[in-house]
């Protein structure tokens, strides 16, 4: 199979990402899944999903659609348009599946694809995280991980604008 073959097959709909998982489940493989907008990918990001990764065997990732990006961060996002940032999460070696979702939240999406933990980053509290009723619900875990201090897409994004 062709790089860009291997890519496009990390690319679902909702209905295929939840035959994967169920796939991957049932040949007894932790599913792991976490979201995000994932605008302009930065080393904080990459050292976060590489460590969800770390968690099971597979990582499913979330991923906030253009619109949905543009409610939760304003008029001037995404930067990347969903395409290109689909296709980045994709390209990643230890991300097994990329699934886009319109609603602000992943809620909808988790109770589609019942994964075995969901993961956030550290700046989240455990309580706060959108889905964990629903993965605590079936016995899956529910974690955060160290935030990475000093990246940000805001960041980026000032840095780019004070240039």
């Amino acid at each position: 199979m062709s790089i860009l073959a291997q890519i496009e097959s990390k690319i679902h709909t909702w209905d295929s990402a939840q035959a994967a998982v169920q796939t991957w489940q049932a040949q007894g493989e932790t599913v792991v899944f976490t979201n995000g907008c994932f605008d302009l990918l930065h080393y904080g990001h990459l050292h976060y999903l590489a460590q969800a990764r770390d968690l099971g065997q597979r990582l499913v990732l979330g991923l906030n659609s253009a619109a949905s990006v543009a409610r939760l961060k304003g008029p001037h996002r995404p930067i990347n348009d969903e395409l290109t940032r689909t296709w980045q999460m994709a390209s990643l070696s230890f991300i097994d599946a990329v699934v886009a979702f319109e609603e602000d939240t992943p809620w909808e999406l988790l109770q589609v694809l019942q994964p075995d933990i969901l993961v956030k980053g550290g700046d989240y509290e455990i309580e706060t995280i959108i889905g964990a009723d629903i993965v605590l619900a079936r016995g899956g875990r529910v974690l955060t991980l160290p935030f990475v201090a000093g990246y940000s897409t805001t960041s980026i994004e000032q840095k780019i604008k004070n240039s």
